[in-house]
């Protein structure tokens, strides 16, 4: 008879995986990044457990959004005090912060909990195409079916 495999924290084996966003769109990078954060490509997955790798986003600046939703799209902030909601469109959220837009993104597909954010600690974004994280020996990820 076979048992379930439930992992323990001595399981747990991370990797760095860098990932270059340029002419990726957003959705589908956020969703594979998402997925690596969580360890659903391991085969020692657990949904009660960080499992995950280290995720390097580079190029952030460059990562693309299909149809009109550079000029349409909102992301929200609220300060926290009444009428503090504020909204700015992605093509200038891009130009000022593109990290921020790329963070976001990734943010919405992990978990609400203590566990997303202990996942999302796990996630580096850089505008530019260098990162201080190469002492990691980071592997290259590269994504499928990238142009539309």
């Amino acid at each position: 008879m076979t048992r379930t495999f439930s992992p323990t924290p001595a399981d747990v084996k991370r990797e760095w995986v860098v990932i270059d966003a340029t002419d990726v769109v957003l959705g589908r990078l956020a969703s594979h990044a998402a997925a690596i954060l969580r360890g659903k490509h391991k085969p020692t997955f657990a949904p009660h457990m960080d499992m995950g790798d280290f995720v390097i986003i580079v190029n952030a600046d460059k990562v693309a959004l299909t149809g009109a939703k550079l000029e349409q799209k909102k992301a929200y902030r609220h300060s926290g005090y009444p009428g503090g909601l504020s909204a700015t469109t992605y093509s200038e959220l891009l130009e000022k912060h593109p990290t921020r837009a790329v963070e976001k993104a990734i943010r919405g597909m992990l978990p609400k909990n203590s566990l997303g954010r202990a996942q999302i600690k796990k996630l580096k974004v850089y505008a530019g195409a260098e990162h201080p994280h190469a002492a990691q020996q980071p592997k290259p990820y590269t994504l499928t079916q990238v142009a539309q």
